[in-house]
């Protein structure tokens, strides 16, 4: 078995992946069969659908077959400061925002709490749907003094981004703290987010930092389980 043999197959089988050739959810021929059209021997198919398989594109069912997955989408957010469209488009996707509601509003306790501002104060509450080729991928909801920023309400956030505007109002963010949980979707996520009611959802509180230890931002972001995970990248 040589690797040139056996990479080849892993690079036209991942394409057959990708353009769908082998649709979500379908069984992958078996390997005698790949082996017969590959003119090559079983191990050889094996090695390839192990990598394929290790790489989220595959997943081997007992008495079922090799089955084709989903690839997640690796965020990187929990080291990285960067926006939404700047990490998908690394990463090859097409995204789309939509903005399902932005208003000034009088905050709640926990907005209260966050900022250490009163009812008096009002913050702008802005949710987005955010997309990665066609996929509704997570749901935030975001919350920011508008005290600080008193003329955002007139930002069209489906096609501009958040931070790049702080950034133009010297409140660029340079230090992020976030807490993750994982819950079961609600019935609004799950609709929301095209999953069923109680898949498992990663669920992320997040307090965003200016230069001068300002907090400018406070979200909760709910990101499908099925679609996503998470890179933590530690350093001593």
């Amino acid at each position: 078995m040589t690797e040139t043999k056996y990479k080849k197959i892993e690079t036209i089988l991942k394409q057959r992946i990708i353009d769908q050739t082998y649709p979500l959810n379908s069984l992958l021929p078996t390997e005698l069969e790949l082996a017969q059209e590959f003119n090559t021997s079983r191990p050889t198919i094996n090695h390839a659908i192990h990598n394929l398989v290790q790489e989220g594109l595959l997943e081997q069912r007992k008495r079922l077959g090799t089955l084709v997955k989903r690839n997640k989408i690796q965020q990187e957010f929990t080291h990285l400061i960067q926006s939404y469209n700047q990490e998908m488009s690394t990463k090859g996707l097409k995204t789309k925002t939509k903005v399902l509601y932005f208003k000034k509003i009088t905050p709640n306790s926990e907005v209260q709490a966050e900022f250490n501002i009163s009812a008096s104060d009002s913050v702008f509450k802005l949710i987005r749907l955010r997309y990665a080729d066609n996929h509704p991928i997570v749901k935030v909801t975001t919350y920011i003094p508008a005290s600080l920023v008193p003329d955002l309400e007139k930002i069209n956030f489906s096609n501009i981004s958040l931070y790049s505007e702080l950034k133009k109002r010297n409140l660029a963010v340079t230090h992020v703290v976030r807490k993750l949980e994982v819950k079961k979707a609600s019935s609004e996520i799950a609709r929301k987010l095209a999953i069923k009611e109680n898949d498992p959802v990663f669920y992320f509180c997040t307090c965003r930092y200016t230069n001068k230890d300002q907090k400018i931002e406070y979200s909760i972001a709910t990101y499908r389980g099925d679609m996503n995970s998470f890179i933590i990248d530690l350093k001593r």
